[in-house]
């Protein structure tokens, strides 16, 4: 049961983490708990949590992925590319970039299984490559003013709920997140793949004694990274309303200080995408508060996750010991 608790401690210290700093939030500023703002919470951070679902998949399975905020940038400026000069159909465009992501993954996965390279060099190459390719697309941003995009994804499919004096409208970015964090979290504890995952990262020698195909699972993995990077490109689009090849840049620095934060040990084999989710709240609240204050520099937030990226590390090193 000692063994249980501890393995929970992580994500227990997270959520506290969030309540503690919403509560001082709250009392530090008058409107800090207000719909408006919690609103604009899940809106600002909606790209980073679908980009961090994907990220926790890698960093469970003991691997990690460098290319999630050069592939973000290449989804966003193809869809622009594709919808603004070559008159795609806006959902068209959003299946291309979304099928590209996958493909993306999945090469890097088999270039890592097929020639035992470690992922981060191969994926490191692989945030060059598509950075690249992003600036081949179009080196300059490209407003994307399609009535569907505008009308139809960004206002008639907004989910409007009743708070505050003039209600709060939830784009459909949100509701992305919440389900592609919802859908995670069910692969993860309840199919074979999400067992298979945990089981790699935690041992890969004693997975492969059990009979898990470790090839399908690696493959899988980066499959799913890059898919999910592809899919915060659309959320990080629809938001910008825009595609841009420089964007995102070190957006996976964030995304893994995320799953880190949300409690996911760097060597693998044990966290959840509930803490993941937690973790990217938690930044968002340090940046809302950061911006509540007004005098302070927005690089206090990177010295907050450096900081709280460090003290998680040393947890899971202290956690990591007693159970040897």
């Amino acid at each position: 049961m000692i063994r249980v608790a501890r393995r929970y401690v992580p994500i227990l210290t997270t959520l506290a983490l969030v309540v503690a700093t919403f509560v001082a939030g709250s009392l530090a500023y008058p409107n800090f708990a207000s719909a408006g703002v919690v609103r604009n919470l899940l809106v600002d951070n909606a790209f980073l949590a679908v980009a961090a679902v994907g990220a926790t998949f890698v960093i469970l399975s003991g691997a990690i992925d460098l290319s999630v905020g050069s592939v973000m940038a290449f989804t966003s400026i193809l869809i622009a590319r594709l919808i603004e000069h070559h008159a795609v159909h806006p959902l068209a465009a959003i299946a291309l970039s979304l099928l590209a992501g996958a493909v993306f993954g999945l090469a890097q996965g088999l270039i890592i299984d097929l020639f035992k390279l470690p992922p981060f060099l191969v994926t490191l190459a692989g945030m060059f490559f598509a950075r690249g390719a992003a600036f081949l697309i179009h080196p300059q941003s490209i407003g994307i003013k399609h009535p569907f995009v505008a009308n139809v994804l960004n206002d008639q499919l907004s989910l409007r709920l009743p708070f505050g004096e003039r209600g709060v409208s939830i784009p459909i970015t949100v509701d992305i997140a919440i389900v592609t964090i919802a859908l995670a979290a069910v692969v993860l504890r309840s199919t074979r793949f999400g067992r298979s995952v945990h089981a790699v990262g935690d041992d890969e020698s004693s997975a492969l004694l059990m009979g898990l195909n470790i090839r399908a699972t690696r493959l899988g993995v980066f499959t799913l990274s890059g898919l999910c990077s592809a899919l915060a490109g659309i959320v990080f689009t629809l938001y910008q309303q825009s595609g841009d090849p420089a964007a995102c840049k070190g957006f996976e620095l964030d995304a893994i200080a995320a799953v880190v934060i949300g409690g996911t040990l760097l060597r693998g084999g044990i966290g959840s995408v509930l803490g993941t989710a937690l973790g990217v709240l938690l930044l968002g609240l340090i940046q809302t508060i950061i911006t509540f204050q007004g005098d302070l520099s927005s690089w206090w937030t990177r010295i907050a996750v450096g900081l709280l990226v460090l003290a998680f590390v040393a947890l899971q090193g202290q956690l990591s010991k007693r159970d040897e």
